[in-house]
Formats: C-alpha cells, structure tokens, sequence
C-alpha cells in the first residue's frame, strides 16, 4: 500500500497542479469506498479554492478557501487516503475516465483531479474545518520521520515488549511508515524485526531512528515505490522498488553478505530480513512464522 514516500510524491506532484485552482464541480461513483463520500459534500466543494496540498503521515490534506472570511484554520479541508490502489491525480477533462474512479472534482482550468482505487480501500472525505480535523489526527498520530525527538523515540521503543515491525508499523509511535519501509530501515539499522523493543540499547535505537529517516528520504528522491497500482499526482511511476534491500526479496541473496533473505510474519505483516545482517538472539525474538516464495 502507499506509505509516507508515495503519498509525499502525490501531494509534491499535485501541488503545482492544483493550487489556486478552484473546483468547479464534483461527482462520485455509486460505490463506496472504505469511508464514503456523502453526496452532500459535492455541493460543499463546489466552488472552493484549493489553497495549499500537504501530507500528514500516510494521509493527503487539501486544504481549501470558500469566501475571503475563512480563517486559514477555521476554513474546509479534504481529506484523501490511497488505501491498498489508489491514485490520486490530475489529468485533462477530456481524458477518458478509466474504470474504478470514485471521486472526481472538476476544476477550473479544464483538468480533474480523480481518486480511482479498484479495491476501494481509500477514503475521500470533507471537513468543514481545518482545525477541528488537524485536532482530530494530532491525537491519532504520532510525529512524523524527520527529525524525531530522540530521547522521546528512545522511551516509545524501550518501554514496551512488542517486536520492532510492530513498533514501526503503530501510526503513534512514528507517522507514515509502512511493511516496505519498516522492513528497509530495520536491514539499515541492522536490527531483526522480532526483537522486543524493551530489548533495545540507547545506540540502537539512535541507529533506528537515523536509519527510518535515510531510507525514506532516498525513498521519496525516488518518487515512492511502483510494486502495482501507485502512481504519483501527475501519473508517474516510482523507482526506489528496485533499490530494496531486503523487502519482497525472500530468498535471494542478501546485497551485503550473500545470505539468503528470509520472510517472517511478524505483526500481521510479512517481514523480510537477512539472518546474517540482522541477527538475535532467542530470547530477544518474538516468534513468527516463517514463510518462503511462492507459500
């Protein structure tokens, strides 16, 4: 699924499209995403600037101006989630629309701005204010990647028992960081997966936290990464899938020692770690299952 990198491309991708661009109209399909677009809301939008495109954690904000009395955080705002498959881009009107395209919003320069997602795990949705949806996610999420507090990063990982994949894929502890990009950084770091967090020493986690932001900064130099259906706002591909370490390599030969890859699942997840590069001790690991290509 889109993770901190892709959508930092859709929302660095979109913004010279769409900002200052007004919508002109909306228009949805009968099926409902994984939280609806009411219709009520097409006429809401209707005629809103669009004045800034931002991200915060996994999750696109457009943020919108309907008179010159709004208050930048008292104005409306929607809000977009790419879910498992969605695309979120800008192409003419003209454009014949492809299949599963839910959200389209008319713009004023001739062009649309389209949500398409074929498993409709993504969301699009109005908020009437800014400041009431930014409280909102302020309580749900946690800081962002870059430039994390490091004795505050340093408690969340030492004062739990969970594994580290768990850790990193809780949206409260680190904002935007998914399967991929949990897998990459912990191989970056040199730390398993399966290790309990309370099992951590300050320098580890020091080595995490610099190792989460490196590889989701090279990720986002290369526009994100296309495993299926992701695409960046303006329809291109990203790269960074063939500069993985270890993620969806199962098997193969770890890029550092020659090792093979393995795959365990851990949190729900598959996690793909070298046993060479990564290694633990047993009573620092948390059993998973382990899994090879093709099982």
């Amino acid at each position: 699924m889109p993770e901190l990198p892709e959508v930092e491309t859709v929302v660095r991708d979109l913004r010279p499209l769409i900002t200052a661009r007004t919508i002109v109209g909306v228009r949805h399909s009968k099926k409902k995403l994984r939280r609806p677009w009411k219709a009520t809301w097409n006429a809401k939008a209707t005629g809103a600037k669009i004045t800034s495109v931002r991200r915060r954690g996994k999750w696109i904000l457009v943020d919108l101006l309907q008179d010159h009395g709004d208050k930048p955080r008292g104005s409306p705002c929607l809000r977009v989630h790419l879910g498992m498959t969605g695309q979120f881009t800008v192409v003419p009107a003209a454009t014949p629309e492809e299949d599963h395209v839910h959200v389209v919003f008319a713009l004023d320069n001739k062009t649309e701005l389209r949500l398409r997602d074929p498993r409709r795990f993504g969301s699009a949705e109005w908020f009437a204010s800014r400041f009431v949806l930014e409280s909102e996610m302020e309580a749900e999420l946690g800081p962002e990647p870059f430039g994390i507090d490091a004795t505050a990063f340093r408690e969340a990982i030492t004062g739990t028992t969970r594994n580290l994949k768990a850790i990193l894929l809780d949206q409260t502890i680190v904002a935007g960081v998914g399967n991929i990009y949990a897998d990459e950084a912990l191989f970056r770091a040199r730390l398993h997966p399966g290790r309990q967090g309370k099992s951590l020493k300050s320098d580890e986690c020091d080595r995490l936290r610099l190792a989460i932001e490196v590889v989701l900064t090279k990720a986002i130099e290369s526009r994100g990464s296309t495993i299926r259906d992701y695409v960046g706002g303006s329809g291109l591909r990203g790269g960074f899938q063939n500069e993985f370490a270890v993620y969806g390599r199962t098997d193969e030969a770890c890029l550092t020692c020659g090792t093979a890859v393995m795959c365990e699942r851990l949190a729900g997840r598959s996690s793909h770690y070298c046993p060479s590069c990564q290694k633990i001790s047993p009573q620092r690991h948390q059993v998973g299952t382990k899994t090879h290509k093709g099982k």
